[in-house]
C-alpha cells in the first residue's frame, strides 16, 4: 500500500537540512489507537492504553528529537459523542483547544472503517492547518479484505482535503519511520522547544497516576465504569527511589469490590504491575501504596473535575 501525495504538499528540503520543530496533534474517535501511535512515535510508553474506550483523559505531549528535528506530538482524548457528562465536555474541550494551536494534524481512523463517530471528529478538523489521514491498524486487515482498502482510501480522500493519506500500523517500526519522514516537511524551521532528552511535558506524578489508572482498567475490563480515576496523594523522591501514595476514586461500593477482588487479589495485581511499569519508566525503585475511595457523581461535577486535574 502506498501513500497518496497532494501536489500542494511541502517540497522535500533541497538545501542543507535546517532544524525543524513543530507540534502535531493526534486526533480521532475513541479506540482507534491514538495512544499506541503516540508511544511508538516517542519510543517510550507515556500514554496509557487499554481496550476500554475513553482511556485517554488529558492532553498529553510526547517529544521525539532527532539530529534535524523536534517532533512535539499531542495525544488527545477520543472525541466523546455519546454522553453529555461534565467529564466528557472536559475531554472534548481538550480536543478542540488542541486543534487550534498546532502545525499539523494526524486524523487517525481504523483501516477500512469509517463511521458516525469518525465523521463527528472530521467535522472538527481545521481548514487552515495541514491534516494527514492516518489509517491505523493495517495489520488487522486480513487478506480476504485487502481489496476493500483502495475503495476505502478513495472514499476518504473525497471527504476532506487531506494533504496525504498514510496507511500503516503503529506496531510496525518501518511504518513509524516512514511517518516521521512524511511529517518532517510540515514542521516549521526553528529551535527546539524542549531539551533533547525530554519525552513529555508531564510530571512523574502525573505519569504515575496514569499508569495506575491503566492497570485498573486492564484488570476490571468492561465491568468498571470509565469514570473511575486515580489521585496521587503524595509523591516523594529520595535519590532514585520514588514513594507513591495513591487513591483510586470510584462511584459505588460495588466498584470498590471489583477492584479489590477476592481477598485483595485484584488490587495486589494492579499494584504490582503499576509499580513495575513505574520502575521501568522512572529507571529506579518505586514504593507504592494504594487506597480506594467511593465518591458518587464526581464525573458530572465541574468543580470536582477541576479539583482532580481536569481542564
Amino acid at each position: 500500500m502506498t501513500e497518496s501525495h497532494d501536489p500542494q504538499q511541502p517540497a522535500a528540503d533541497t538545501q542543507a537540512k535546517a532544524f525543524r520543530c513543530g507540534t502535531v496533534a493526534i486526533v480521532g474517535r475513541p479506540n482507534v489507537g491514538k495512544s499506541t501511535l503516540m508511544n511508538a512515535l516517542v519510543g517510550q510508553k507515556i500514554s496509557i492504553t487499554s481496550r476500554k474506550a475513553q482511556t485517554t483523559r488529558h492532553r498529553l505531549v510526547g517529544i521525539q528529537t532527532t539530529d534535524d528535528a523536534q517532533y512535539v506530538f499531542v495525544d488527545t482524548p477520543g472525541f466523546q459523542t455519546r454522553h453529555a457528562s461534565a467529564l466528557n465536555r472536559s475531554l472534548n474541550r481538550a480536543v478542540t483547544s488542541t486543534l487550534s494551536s498546532v502545525d499539523l494534524v494526524l486524523f487517525v481512523v481504523e483501516a477500512g472503517y469509517y463511521g458516525a463517530d469518525d465523521e463527528k471528529v472530521l467535522a472538527l478538523l481545521p481548514k487552515n492547518t495541514p491534516v494527514l489521514l492516518v489509517t491505523n491498524k493495517l495489520d488487522r486487515v486480513t487478506d480476504d479484505r485487502a481489496g476493500v482498502m483502495m475503495p476505502f482510501l478513495e472514499k476518504m480522500g473525497q471527504l476532506f482535503p487531506f494533504r496525504e493519506v498514510v496507511p500503516m500500523s503503529a506496531k510496525t517500526r518501518d511504518h513509524i519511520a516512514r511517518l516521521f519522514e512524511i511529517i518532517r516537511p510540515y514542521l516549521p524551521e526553528g529551535e527546539p522547544m524542549y531539551d533533547a532528552d525530554a519525552m513529555t511535558d508531564r510530571s512523574e506524578r502525573f505519569l504515575a497516576s496514569e499508569i495506575i489508572r491503566e492497570k485498573v482498567f486492564r484488570w476490571t475490563g468492561d465491568e468498571l465504569p470509565y469514570t473511575s480515576t486515580v489521585i496521587i496523594d503524595k509523591f516523594e523522591t529520595e535519590g532514585r527511589l520514588r514513594r507513591v501514595f495513591a487513591t483510586i476514586l470510584v462511584e459505588r461500593d460495588a466498584h470498590k469490590a471489583m477492584i479489590i477482588g477476592n481477598k485483595g487479589s485484584k488490587l495486589k495485581q494492579i499494584s504490582t504491575e503499576a509499580r513495575l511499569d513505574m520502575e521501568k519508566l522512572f529507571d529506579g525503585k518505586v514504593y507504592l501504596e494504594m487506597w480506594i475511595k467511593v465518591k458518587s457523581g464526581w464525573a458530572d461535577n465541574e468543580a470536582g473535575l477541576r479539583a482532580y486535574g481536569y481542564e
